[in-house]
């Protein structure tokens, strides 16, 4: 099946087709670790992991790779402000990056760079820009000459006038022109720095990416990947980066995912609607959260809100809920290996249905609705009297192949007891036999408390987590 993703470079669908076959190489831009990630930064983390996977369920071998940016203005601020250093505030954040994407099941990156290790590669990258007379010092900073790249504006559809005139550049008469950008800042007094040939200092924001890129995956790499507000300029500036000193593309394919809002509004730090994810998953499942952000495609802007969290709870629990109870009915299934006639062509359906949505540029809310039909399917199966292993088997199977997509199913019902509530499970059978309706009764709110909820079938009891 044909993949096609839509190229933010040539605004339309393209056919994917790799650099080297069975292969892809990934850069999706990190964050700037100086605080705890957001809800609006999870929908990048969460969408390109789900690209990951899926290029990964299609046979690519993925080499992902996504940065952290740890040194830089903000993050001096912060130092300041906390009364620590900067490699000991990124330390810092960076670990907390790290554990609130593995509560929302994202896959560990191939790497990881920072700035910092690489401080080297990007003056020598500088360097490089400045002998082909792409950069130019002034006052101990280097600047970007983006007059001289002709194709400056290409990625976000912008001329240089454009640029001029429709964006606000604040005056800076160390600049040729307000359009050039900064590669090199000479440092302030007290500030880190390292040395160059243009004095003590640090990179600018963009050279980052575009050395690291060349550095870790090539001159040109398959996709390059962020958030929509990063298309102009940070993408922008590494393309003209890049491909005036290597003169080849940086990226084959450019991927940008919409804002997320919050109750219709854009989340901004004046309005003060900025929810971080470490507190958003104290009080909903990290499941429901990825489940919402897949909610909607990844080219539309997203909103927020209660209901809306609500509405992918309940979507969810109608997939989990028809796992679990394939799960349990297992148990019990008829050890048959024969399928129900046209069943197992039924499931083949839906699975190309899915694959058919996520190979049309990653449509998430399409083949959420293939799953959806998958579960309507074993529903349907399950009030059967007699089922089979198989059967069942074909379900649960085909619903895994589905999630090493997705990653929203939760494995919590195959985790064993603890003694007590296993015991009170039991305690709970006996009294039900002996008629004490009022003990079992108080067993199962006691349950209900703990977490676990029961459900009389005719299977006997299963149960599940909260």
């Amino acid at each position: 099946m044909t993949l096609k993703v839509y190229n933010t470079l040539s605004r339309k669908k393209e056919e994917f087709v790799p650099l080297q076959p069975g292969k892809v190489n990934m850069y999706v831009c990190g964050p700037t670790v100086y605080n705890y990630i957001h809800i609006g930064n999870g929908r990048p983390v969460i969408f390109f992991d789900v690209v990951r996977r899926y290029l990964e369920f299609q046979g690519y071998a993925v080499n992902y790779v996504t940065n952290f940016t740890d040194v830089d203005d903000k993050m001096i601020r912060k130092a300041e402000e906390e009364g620590t250093t900067v490699p000991q505030l990124a330390e810092t954040y960076i670990q907390a990056f790290l554990e609130d994407i593995k509560a929302l099941g994202v896959h560990e990156a191939s790497l990881n760079p920072r700035v910092t290790e690489n401080i080297q590669e990007i003056i020598d990258f500088i360097a490089d820009l400045e002998s082909k007379g792409f950069a130019y010092e002034s006052r101990g900073d280097v600047y970007y000459r983006t007059t001289k790249f002709s194709d400056y504006g290409k990625l976000s559809h912008q001329n240089l006038d454009e640029l001029q005139y429709g964006i606000r550049i604040e005056v800076d008469d160390r600049k040729e022109n307000p359009q050039d950008f900064v590669l090199w800042k000479a440092a302030k007094r007290g500030e880190i720095a390292w040395e160059s040939p243009w004095g003590q200092g640090r990179p600018g924001w963009h050279i980052e990416c575009s050395a690291m890129v060349r550095k870790y995956l090539g001159d040109t790499i398959d996709i390059h990947g962020g958030g929509f507000d990063l298309t102009f300029p940070h993408h922008e500036c590494e393309i003209a980066q890049t491909e005036a000193l290597t003169g080849e593309p940086m990226a084959n394919y450019w991927m940008h995912n919409a804002f997320l809002n919050i109750d219709n509004e854009k989340m901004s730090k004046s309005l003060g609607n900025g929810i971080l994810i470490r507190d958003l998953i104290k009080a909903i499942k990290p499941e429901v959260f990825r489940f919402f952000m897949l909610s909607a495609h990844y080219r539309n802007p997203l909103n927020f809100s209660d209901e809306s969290l609500k509405q992918a709870a309940n979507g969810l629990e109608r997939i989990q809920n028809a796992y679990d109870n394939l799960k349990h009915r297992l148990n019990t299934a008829s050890q048959e290996r024969a399928l129900e006639e046209g069943l197992e062509d039924r499931v083949a359906t839906i699975a190309n249905r899915f694959n058919e949505k996520m190979s049309d540029d990653f449509n998430t809310p399409d083949a959420i609705t293939a799953i959806f039909d998958l579960v309507a399917e074993a529903n349907l199966y399950l009030q059967q009297e007699r089922a089979t292993t198989a059967a069942i088997q074909l379900f649960i199977d085909q619903l895994h192949s589905f999630d090493r997509v997705f990653g929203i199913l939760s494995q919590a019902s195959e985790e064993l007891l603890d003694e007590e509530i296993e015991q009170l499970i039991v305690d709970r059978t006996e009294a039900r036999k002996s008629k004490n309706w009022a003990r079992a009764d108080e067993i199962r709110n006691l349950l209900t408390e703990k977490g676990i909820f029961l459900e009389d079938t005719p299977q006997g009891i299963r149960w599940r987590r909260k």
